[in-house]
């Protein structure tokens, strides 16, 4: 008997030890491409994020065949209007269980620094549910078409216009967001 415990206490140190010598895993893994200037980032727990970096990379990553996050790496200036689509899962779920549809557009770098930056273009229309525009400067106009659309710490220099009266009476934005431009729901015949 005293020879199993000794062997069972022998086991268990032997697997204590061995597990605290483990690295860690990297946190992602980064897949370039050259082509369009444009990163996916797989994270362990299988998010996977748009690090975009030219307007064509951009517009790629807001279409329905984008990712639920897009992330610029720097300040980008796009000479079109720009039209977020798709309905996307984050991989969340709410209370119930049931996968969260999310998009979430940072406007932030990705390391530590997290500086801020600005997308430009004349016109970004949110048709995709539960977007968010985060951390950065949206110069332009923002139409916003779809439910529960929000502004985090984000500013907008420019308009914020809504084509639907749901989509402006769920529209959210927190104290530190600001819209330079007005607020108004447009009357679409």
């Amino acid at each position: 008997m005293i020879s199993k415990i000794i062997l069972f206490t022998s086991a268990i140190l032997t697997v204590l030890f061995v597990g605290c010598t483990m690295q860690p895993k990297a946190p992602s893994k980064i897949t370039p491409n050259v082509a369009n200037k444009v990163s996916i980032v797989s994270t362990p727990t299988g998010i996977t994020v748009s690090m975009a970096s030219t307007a064509s990379s951009f517009e790629k990553a807001i279409s329905s065949k984008g990712t639920w996050i897009i992330a610029i790496t720097k300040n980008l200036t796009i000479d079109k209007d720009l039209v977020v689509d798709g309905e996307y899962k984050s991989g969340n779920k709410d209370a119930s269980g049931k996968d969260l549809i999310e998009r979430k557009i940072d406007l932030y770098g990705q390391d530590e620094d997290k500086n801020r930056f600005i997308l430009t273009a004349p016109k970004l229309t949110i048709n995709s549910p539960q977007t968010s525009i985060e951390y950065g400067t949206f110069k332009g106009d923002l139409y916003i078409s779809s439910i529960n659309f929000q502004l985090i710490d984000a500013k907008v220099d420019g308009n914020v216009y809504f084509t639907t009266n749901q989509a402006k009476s769920t529209f959210k934005m927190d104290a530190k967001s600001k819209v330079a431009g007005k607020q108004q729901l447009l009357l679409v015949k």
